[in-house]
């Protein structure tokens, strides 16, 4: 259980990266880590360190894949426009 939090917690840098400003009041942005138990790590302490620097990177690649893929939605004249609707796709 405390390895997962922590995964999770290290896992939640990857928002900072990609999102400014971050964890808001209003936001909800948040971060679940779920484990087997299956197989216990080798090094509980260094494997548990590269896993969290794994899962902040990944994170921080999907938010942003997640915003270049994005267009707007129709009817949403008065929101700012996606990143693709303003950027094209090739960004």
């Amino acid at each position: 259980k405390a390895q997962c939090r922590r995964l999770a917690v290290a896992a939640q840098v990857g928002l900072a990266r990609a999102i400014q400003p971050v964890h808001t009041p209003l936001d909800g942005d948040v971060v679940f880590s779920v484990a087997t138990g299956a197989v216990a790590p080798a090094d509980p302490i260094g494997d548990l360190a590269r896993l969290g620097d794994m899962a902040a990177q990944v994170l921080a690649r999907a938010v942003a894949i997640g915003v270049y893929a994005a267009a707007s939605l129709p009817g949403t004249h008065g929101l700012p426009p996606a990143w693709r609707d303003r950027f094209g796709s090739g960004a």
